[in-house]
This record gives structure tokens, C-alpha cells and sequence, in this order.
């Protein structure tokens, strides 16, 4: 067995106990939408870190380790991205109520919401422009 193969077996290995431990500590969450929203934010910084840093600066520098990449790329799944919720998915969990007059605060959070969204719907652009 080649040395590459033993890697890759003990990199499957890990990363299936990452997932685990990711899996395990979500259903120890489970009902704490605070606490899972710390994990969705933790995991997201993660990508973001490792897309920025390691993974950049790993990228091919020739055609041949280029044209692997992009081979894995497409026969594995695509690019690896961490889709938002979308608001109106997030909204349908709430009770349905009399409509009243939004508060000053709820105004202010909406209009964080809707920046979010914009940046968020900005940000997806980006990277798939950058593809």
C-alpha cells in the first residue's frame, strides 16, 4: 500500500470522527436554538478560515495538479458551500398572530435581517464568480 493511500485512509478516518463529534454535539443541543446557532457560526468561520488560508495557498501551480483538483471537484460534488437559512423559512416556525405595528427595535432588527440577506446574497455572487 502506497503512502498516499495510508494519508488518505487516516485523513477519511478523522474527518469521520470530526463528524461525529459535530453530529453529537448538535443533538446535545437539540431544543437550544442558541446553542446551535453557536455551532452553525462556528462551522461557518471554519470554512471561512480554511477557504482564506490553507486551502488558497494549497491551490495547483500547473496544469496537471489543476486539472485533479477540478476532476475531483466535479466527480465528489461541487464546491463546498454553507447555505443560510433563508428568512422565510426561519419565519414559518412563528405563531401566527394578530399583525401589530412593528417596534422601534423590532424595525432595527429587520433592517439588520435585510443587510444580512443583501450580504449574504453578495457574498454567494462573489464566490460563484470567483469559480
Amino acid at each position: 500500500m502506497n503512502r498516499g493511500m495510508v494519508e488518505s485512509r487516516q485523513l477519511s478516518a478523522e474527518l469521520r470522527a470530526i463528524a461525529t463529534a459535530v453530529r453529537t454535539l448538535a443533538q446535545n443541543c437539540q431544543g437550544d436554538s442558541l446553542d446551535l446557532l453557536a455551532l452553525l457560526r462556528c462551522l461557518e468561520e471554519l470554512h471561512r478560515e480554511l477557504r482564506d488560508g490553507l486551502f488558497q495557498a494549497a491551490l495547483p501551480d500547473n496544469r496537471q495538479a489543476l486539472y485533479k483538483l477540478l476532476k475531483d471537484i466535479e466527480t465528489e460534488g461541487g464546491w463546498p458551500y454553507i447555505e443560510r437559512m433563508k428568512l422565510q423559512s426561519f419565519l414559518v416556525n412563528l405563531p401566527a398572530e394578530p399583525f401589530e405595528a412593528p417596534s422601534n427595535e423590532q424595525r432595527l432588527i429587520e433592517d439588520k435581517v435585510a443587510k444580512a440577506n443583501a450580504s449574504t446574497s453578495a457574498n454567494v455572487a462573489e464566490s460563484d464568480s470567483n469559480l
